[in-house]
């Protein structure tokens, strides 16, 4: 039996191929990483602002995270440099305290926001 390739061509995800796509988010959500390595931004947001390059950036940073393995997440959690938070009901629970999700609290949210710090 023959082996044929085929004539399959991969896109090679890096920070200047990552797709985005625009699209209405819930509750004043801005942008969102996925694991497949798109990224969801809000519709709302103008094109070529300042604030789209911000939350892009950001979500790069938990894209990153995420294909590394260092930020993981689930419906009921999320995984973090090896611990795990519960998550309910649009918040998670860290240090003993619930808060919202995207709270400047949450370690991987510090490393995402300092990107646009530099």
């Amino acid at each position: 039996m023959a082996f044929k390739l085929g004539s399959e061509k991969r896109n090679v995800k890096s920070s200047e191929t990552t797709p985005i796509y625009r699209k209405k988010l819930e509750g004043g959500v801005l942008g969102e990483a996925n694991k497949d390595g798109s990224i969801f931004l809000s519709k709302d947001i103008p094109k070529g602002s300042q604030l789209e390059s911000e939350v892009i950036g950001h979500e790069k940073v938990h894209a990153k995270e995420l294909k590394s393995g260092k930020l993981d997440y689930g419906d009921d959690h999320v995984r973090y440099s090896g611990k795990t938070y519960h998550r309910k009901d649009g918040k998670i629970k860290y240090n003993g305290k619930w808060h919202n999700e995207g709270s400047k609290a949450f370690p991987w949210e510090k490393a995402a926001y300092s990107v646009n710090k530099k």
